[in-house]
């Protein structure tokens, strides 16, 4: 900083000075009749060079105090400021190294929203990045490099120590127990770890063999220990679609789902989820068989395992193949029941949503009373996001069976439920409800046939 002849400070950057300086001696050198008021210019000159090279050694965070640094350049993991924003599949933006340790320690959701993710490729937000660097230049700050993870880097003794493990795996029960520990471990904490499965697939068959067809694994710590790594290594993006080929994997993970203790089966249902980020991978799960057991895992509602389950059902219906598969194993009645019993409404909500563009979807959900089911909802909930999910079920139930059309006209008359949501839902909601109405108000003869 340097003050200009009213005395206020004005931002003068390091090149600046130097340029006037070398003006100044330049002048001083080759002019025989320098004034003293260019020498002593020079020498105040050189003394501001002197004390910007001294404030420059200050800390980053140190010279950042002095300034109120903006909210949404902040990371709302870390609370400082981002050097390299990234957005999330829920559309937040995180700095990369906070969030992508958050994803590494096998986490599913946004931390902001607490929304279960679609997929975990981060996506660099160039606008704020641009934004922090602008205020940062304007400041004379300096935005310090984006900080590099040097737990992505696989080291000799890294692979030797993996080696080592997997080959216990082959060895009595007490060093598979103890190996498979480890391993679960290592995958949580160290991403580095995580390349070397998608590298080759007998790294993969020495990991499960354990488990494999034909030999007895009776111990239920092994089994946890080895679906959990199994978790843990499909967060990573190239071990996806490596894995979901591996016919091994995906039967490995359905046995641990119709077998396992309720963490295995939690664990089970969640690498099921991250694997099918993948789009080519919902088909290869979706025809192996596994949504049966990720519906006998919601149906049977533990608390610890139903959140997974759904998540990993709701990934899988997002190809339309899936729909149908999922319909035919009954899921219309387990999730209308959950739904019943208050339990996971929002996210189940989520998937009859996906399954009501599916003809039988929309025969079950009426011959089970989910027409006045979802007006209750549409009602009680805060969930914008659950009412317009509820509308849009409605708005097919009802174009596709009109011996719908009299409940919807009894509750109007009664609780004026989707004029209320025509005036105050989202824009999606509103043209929903409206649709419902205006064919309401068009045919004000329907009644009930059979």
């Amino acid at each position: 900083m340097a003050k200009s002849e009213s005395g206020r400070e004005v931002s003068v950057s390091a090149s600046e000075l130097k340029e006037k300086l070398w003006e100044l001696v330049k002048a001083i050198v080759h002019t025989d009749d320098y004034t003293v008021q260019a020498t002593d210019e020079a020498i105040s000159t050189l003394k501001s060079l002197k004390d910007f090279k001294s404030a420059s050694g200050t800390s980053f965070s140190d010279r950042l105090d002095h300034f109120a640094l903006p909210p949404h350049f902040r990371c709302p993991i870390s609370t400082h400021l981002m050097t390299d924003p990234v957005i999330l599949s829920s559309g937040q933006t995180y700095d990369r190294p906070f969030i992508q340790r958050w994803l590494n320690e096998g986490n599913r959701t946004c931390p902001q929203t607490q929304q279960v993710l679609s997929h975990t490729i981060l996506t660099p937000n160039y606008l704020v990045r641009d934004m922090i660097q602008q205020w940062c230049n304007d400041r004379g700050i300096e935005l310090p490099k984006p900080a590099c993870d040097i737990h992505e880097v696989v080291t000799d003794a890294d692979r030797d120590h993996l080696n080592f493990l997997l080959r216990k795996l082959s060895l009595s029960v007490s060093d598979q127990k103890e190996a498979a520990k480890e391993l679960r471990r290592l995958t949580k904490r160290m991403p580095s770890i995580r390349t070397h499965f998608g590298e080759s697939s007998d790294v993969i068959l020495q990991l499960l063999s354990p488990l494999s067809p034909g030999t007895p694994c009776a111990d239920s710590d092994l089994q946890e220990d080895l679906i959990t790594t199994v978790l843990n290594l499909s967060i990573h993006d190239d071990n996806k679609k490596v894995f979901a080929e591996d016919p091994t994997v995906i039967s490995l993970l359905i046995d641990a789902l119709k077998s396992g203790t309720v963490q295995t089966r939690s664990n089970a249902a969640a690498a099921i989820f991250t694997l099918s980020a993948l789009d080519s991978n919902k088909h290869i799960i979706g025809k192996s068989g596994a949504i049966k057991h990720l519906l006998d895992l919601l149906h049977e509602g533990q608390p610890l395992a139903m959140k997974d389950a759904a998540s990993a059902i709701f990934n899988l219906c997002l190809v339309h193949e899936n729909k149908g598969r999922t319909v035919r194993e009954g899921a219309v009645q387990v999730i209308l029941n959950k739904m019943m019993d208050h339990i996971l409404v929002d996210e189940l909500l989520a998937i009859l949503a996906l399954l009501s563009s599916h003809p039988k979807a929309v025969e079950e959900m009426g011959d089970l009373g989910a027409v006045p089911f979802l007006l209750s909802i549409i009602r009680e909930s805060t969930s914008e996001r659950s009412k317009e999910n509820c509308v849009a079920i409605l708005y097919t139930i009802c174009f596709s069976d009109r011996t719908k059309w009299k409940e919807i006209r009894e509750d109007e008359k009664v609780n004026g439920t989707l004029s209320k949501l025509a005036q105050c839902g989202t824009s999606r909601a509103k043209r929903k409800a409206n649709g419902i109405l205006e064919r309401l108000n068009r045919s004000p003869s329907l009644t009930h046939t059979a």
